[in-house]
């Protein structure tokens, strides 16, 4: 049954405060795993396309509750601090190692070029996954098709983005030579990530909320419909 639309409602600061550090946590940790490669099923792949979506689960999650704007002030308040999060983190555990604090003193170019990738793709996929989700919700009253739609487009925007600007022609040869295999198999994860298991979480998560919005408004359970 289609859940009808909450109310949106304004967070005080500590609730946004609290989705932009998701948001760098996530980021980081994504750009952390990314330098991580795996094989599945015989494809070139990185562990980071299993935690990327966890992004886009508290985005919509943000749109649907209490729309565009704040979604949009999340974002412009976690791209720079997880920027240089991602960077930081990035070099003092490049290849998946702690390479201590004196790694920092040099400048690494090819972590920046991963952090600035992850930068570009965070911002131009956060922004295309609200308006398609934003858009949807308007339309259609089945609960699973914006989040689906807006994942399937936001995360393909933010998948060619990333592996394009950050392992085109790249210092690391095995990234140079398989970064275009690694980002349709990393897409094709994290979509059928988001498909399986995040859309059927946000809607658990969004009828838990709702149900505790009308409670506390006094509306009783089985009216709520």
């Amino acid at each position: 049954m289609p859940y009808p639309a909450a109310a949106h409602v304004r967070l005080p600061s500590s609730p946004l405060a609290l989705l932009v550090a998701l948001h760098i946590a996530i980021v980081i940790a994504s750009n952390y795993l990314v330098q991580l490669p795996v094989m599945l099923l015989g494809f070139h792949s990185t562990w980071g396309a299993f935690s990327f979506p966890f992004i886009f689960l508290a985005t919509d999650l943000t749109v649907r509750l209490i729309g565009k704007a704040p979604a949009r002030r999340v974002i412009a308040r976690a791209m720079l601090p997880a920027l240089a999060a991602s960077y930081v983190v990035g070099v003092l555990f490049h290849d998946g190692r702690f390479n201590g604090w004196g790694a920092l003193q040099d400048f690494n170019t090819f972590v920046f070029r991963i952090a600035f990738a992850s930068f570009a793709a965070y911002v131009l996929g956060q922004l295309l996954d609200i308006q398609v989700f934003d858009r949807i919700r308007q339309k259609s009253r089945a609960w699973w098709l914006a989040p689906a739609a807006a994942s399937l487009f936001g995360q393909a925007l933010d998948t060619a983005a990333f592996f394009s600007i950050a392992f085109w022609r790249s210092s690391d040869p095995f990234m140079a030579a398989n970064w275009v295999e690694i980002a349709a198999v990393d897409y094709a994860i994290k979509l059928a990530v988001s498909l399986l298991l995040f859309v059927p979480a946000y809607g658990v998560v969004l009828a838990a909320i709702v149900r505790s919005m009308r409670a506390q408004d006094g509306v009783p359970t089985a009216a709520a419909g």
